[in-house]
């Protein structure tokens, strides 16, 4: 029986490859960040400003009850399928969002994308923590949420950019197809 070594030196590769696909799982969200609220109000002409938000407040709970759940998954069924799964669910998001024929197609793709997150962001973060050890736990926590937030801020960027080119869902939907495609890949 093999023992796994532990610590950043040994598993650097694999821990190198979890920040990757948690820069994807960040990605996901940071596409969509910038261009959603002048979708709900240019597109679908919505007014309100709760209903507008409400993308926002679904995707919170989604993620917070997913949250509840992942590491239970993670133990039980293994982490990889945990991360599998997370980024099944997040494939048809940025269809969702392109295709929309209502403000609530894009409520339901939060939803979806909440799923994801909770998925998959937390599963990286045990991961990372397993290669590690518990010593190091800070370290591949501050490392995740590093790599998912610059992919955050960066997905924002590009999803504005390709919007003011391609229009506001085509800027979020394309990168989005691409990016989940590269994170269950990965």
């Amino acid at each position: 029986m093999t023992t796994l070594e532990l610590g950043l030196r040994a598993n650097w590769k694999q821990f190198t490859l979890l920040v990757v696909v948690n820069a994807f799982v960040g990605a996901m969200v940071g596409l969509e960040r910038s261009v959603l609220p002048l979708i709900a109000t240019e597109e679908f002409r919505v007014t309100s400003t709760t209903a507008v938000l409400s993308f926002v407040a679904i995707f919170g709970l989604a993620k917070a009850f997913t949250n509840l759940a992942s590491g239970w998954l993670a133990d039980r069924r293994a982490r990889r399928a945990t991360l599998l799964i997370g980024w099944l669910v997040a494939l048809p998001v940025p269809l969702l969002i392109l295709w929309a024929r209502s403000w609530w197609w894009i409520v339901a793709a939060n939803a979806l994308l909440g799923i994801n997150q909770g998925l998959t962001w937390s599963t990286t973060v045990i991961m990372k923590i397993d290669l590690v050890g518990p010593r190091r736990r800070g370290f591949a926590m501050g490392i995740n949420e590093c790599a998912g937030y610059a992919a955050v801020a960066g997905a924002g960027i590009v999803s504005a950019i390709a919007a003011g080119h391609y229009g506001l869902r085509a800027g979020a939907a394309y990168p989005g197809v691409i990016i989940a495609a590269l994170g269950l890949l990965f």
